[in-house]
C-alpha cells in the first residue's frame, strides 16, 4: 500500500501516578511518570500515536530516528525496533489505519480475543502492598506482580495481601536477584511456597548463576521465571533453568522471541511497560503469540489516567483485543496538552533512608542519584546485609529542617554507615 509519512511530533508528558505507587516510586524512580508521547502524520491524512516511556522503555526515539522515517512507508518501517518504542508503535498504528485492520493483523494469526494482565507494584511495605492488591481485585485483576525486596520483609507482605484477596489471586513475586544465591534464597522460597496465591518466581538469584538455578528451581514449589536474554536463551532451554521467561522488546524481537518458545512450549510474562498507549500495543501482541499466557505486565495500572479516551477494562484478569483499525484506542489529546512537561528527570525527594531490622540495628543509606547505581540495592546485592530476615522495614526520613537531619546527611556523603540498637 503506497502511503507516505509527511510529519512525526514528540510531545513530554509528566502524567500523574497513583498516590500509593507515587510514594513508593519517589524512593527510586520518580521519572517513571515522563512519557514521550509520538504522533506520525502521512499524506492519506491519516495520523498514528505512539509512546516511549523514556527511562525505561526499548529504544528512544531520535532526531536521527525521525529523519530517516520521514517520506517512508510506514508498513516498510514498522519492524524496525531501533525507530524506538513511541515511533515504532505510531508506525504500526497509521499501517493499520491505513489497511483498515486492528494491529494485530499486521503481526500474524490471532489466538485469543482477550489477554491475560497483571497488575504491577514497585517495592513498597507489606500495608501499602495490600492496599495495591485490594484495589486490583476491586478493578477486576486476578494476579499481582510485586517487587520483592530483601530490605522489606516479604513473608510479611505476601501475608498482608493474601489476606485481602479471593483464593484465585496470583501473587508473582519478582526478586531481580536479589536474594543473591541459592543458599539464601531457598529457605525464604520455600517459606513463600506455604502460600497457596503465590504463583511465580522472576530472577530470584542471578540469572547467570546456573547451577544455583537449578538448585532454586528443584526445592521450590512455585513456577521459576527467568528474563531472555542471560544466559543466552539457548542455554536457558537446554538447562531447563525455569518454567518460563519474561519478554520484552520491540515487535519484531517479541514475536521472533516468541516463536523460540512457542516451539519449547514456554509460557511467558510480556512486558512492554508504558500508559494506556503502550498497553493496547501489548494487546495486539498477546493477541497473536502464542504462549503470552502469563498475566502481561504493561504498568498501566500505576498510572492516574491512561492517556486514551476509553480506559482500558479489565475483566476477571483479561483485557479484549481492540477490533477497529490501528491500535483500536486514541490518545486524549486533551490529557497530552494538560500534562506537558519540558524535562525527562525528575528530582529524588530529598531523604535520608533507613534499614532497620527487628533488633534495633539501622545502616543508613543516602538518598539515590537518578540514573546512577543505589546505594541499598547495591549493599544488598553485594551481600553485605542480611537476605531473607523476618521482621525488617526500610525506612524513609525526609528533610525536616532539624540540626540532626542534616548531621545525618553531611555523615552519609562519605557512605552508608551501620548503628546499634
Amino acid at each position: 500500500m503506497q502511503i507516505k509519512i509527511t510529519g512525526v511530533e514528540r510531545f513530554l508528558v509528566d502524567v500523574p501516578l497513583d498516590p500509593v505507587a507515587e510514594r513508593n516510586l519517589a524512593r527510586t524512580q520518580p521519572e517513571w511518570s515522563i512519557t514521550e508521547i509520538c504522533r506520525v502524520t502521512t499524506d492519506a491524512g491519516l495520523v498514528g500515536y505512539g509512546e516511549t516511556l523514556v527511562n525505561y522503555s526499548w529504544a528512544v526515539v531520535t532526531e536521527k530516528a525521525v529523519a530517516r522515517v520521514m517520506g517512508g512507508n510506514p508498513f516498510e518501517l514498522m519492524w524496525d525496533d531501533t525507530l524506538g518504542a513511541g515511533l515504532q508503535i505510531a508506525l504500526f498504528d497509521v499501517a493499520g489505519k491505513a489497511a483498515g485492520v486492528p494491529v494485530y493483523r499486521l503481526m500474524g494469526n490471532k489466538v485469543r480475543d482477550w489477554c491475560p494482565v497483571s497488575w504491577w507494584s514497585i517495592d513498597m511495605p507489606p500495608e501499602d502492598m495490600a492496599a495495591e492488591a485490594r484495589r486490583a481485585v476491586e478493578l477486576g485483576y486476578t494476579a499481582q506482580k510485586q517487587k520483592a525486596r530483601p530490605y522489606f520483609d516479604v513473608r510479611a507482605q505476601v501475608e498482608a495481601v493474601s489476606k485481602v484477596v479471593p483464593e484465585h489471586f496470583r501473587i508473582e513475586l519478582d526478586f531481580n536477584e536479589l536474594l543473591v544465591n541459592a543458599a539464601s534464597a531457598v529457605p525464604v522460597l520455600k517459606d513463600l511456597d506455604q502460600y497457596p496465591n503465590v504463583a511465580i518466581y522472576e530472577s530470584p538469584i542471578p540469572q547467570m548463576d546456573v547451577d544455583g538455578g537449578k538448585r532454586v528451581r528443584a526445592q521450590t514449589r512455585c513456577a521459576i521465571a527467568l528474563h531472555v536474554g542471560a544466559p543466552p536463551l539457548t542455554v536457558a532451554l537446554q538447562q531447563d533453568l525455569c518454567d518460563g521467561f519474561v519478554v520484552g522488546g520491540g515487535a519484531s524481537s517479541v514475536l521472533r522471541q516468541a516463536a523460540i518458545l512457542s516451539a519449547f512450549n514456554k509460557p511467558f510474562f510480556l512486558q512492554i511497560v508504558g500508559t494506556g498507549i503502550t498497553a493496547s500495543f501489548a494487546l495486539h501482541i498477546g493477541a497473536v503469540a502464542t504462549h503470552a499466557q502469563w498475566p502481561a505486565v504493561s504498568c498501566f495500572n500505576m498510572y492516574a489516567h491512561q492517556m486514551i479516551r476509553e480506559p482500558i477494562r479489565v475483566v476477571g484478569g483479561y483485557s479484549r483485543v481492540p477490533e477497529t483499525p490501528g491500535l483500536g484506542y486514541e490518545p486524549d489529546l486533551d490529557a497530552v496538552e494538560q500534562f506537558r512537561t519540558t524535562s525527562i528527570t525528575k528530582p529524588v525527594p530529598r531523604a535520608i533512608y533507613a534499614f532497620v531490622r527487628p533488633d534495633g540495628t539501622r545502616t543508613y543509606y543516602p538518598a539515590p542519584v537518578p540514573m546512577e547505581p543505589n546505594p541499598y540495592w547495591d549493599d544488598f546485592k553485594a551481600g553485605n546485609e542480611p537476605i531473607g530476615e523476618r521482621g525488617v522495614r526500610l525506612e524513609t526520613l525526609p528533610d525536616d529542617g532539624s540540626a540532626g537531619w542534616a548531621d545525618l546527611h553531611r555523615r552519609l556523603q562519605a557512605g552508608p554507615f551501620r548503628s546499634g540498637a
